[in-house]
């Protein structure tokens, strides 16, 4: 049995090891500094920036439930779900941009 905290978005483990940074539910730059935040494996939180703007996470992706909703996000997570929990890999492709 692990005492490991549980990444909300692929519901795989977050051993101490693994690469892991805080999201926040609405970006800081959108109205969400100092709201709410949830612990994310790195690779998780990469691939929520890479496929969602910023404009588009406050807007529509505000909850862990909204995020494992989006079709590009769903896909990642069954394909991430298959991976050791300290699995990380470089998103592939460019930040989206800010807008």
């Amino acid at each position: 049995m692990t005492d490991d905290p549980i990444c909300p978005l692929c519901d795989r483990p977050i051993p101490p090891e693994a690469p892991q940074s805080l999201h926040h539910l609405v970006p800081k730059l959108r109205g969400g500094k100092g709201g709410p935040t949830v612990l994310l494996h790195q690779i998780c939180h990469n691939e929520i920036h890479a496929t969602l703007s910023e404009t588009e996470l406050a807007r529509d992706h505000a909850t862990i439930e909204a995020l494992r909703a989006h079709p590009k996000l769903a896909k990642f997570i069954r394909w991430v779900a298959k991976r050791p929990p300290a699995f990380h890999a470089r998103t592939p492709g460019p930040r989206r941009q800010r807008r």
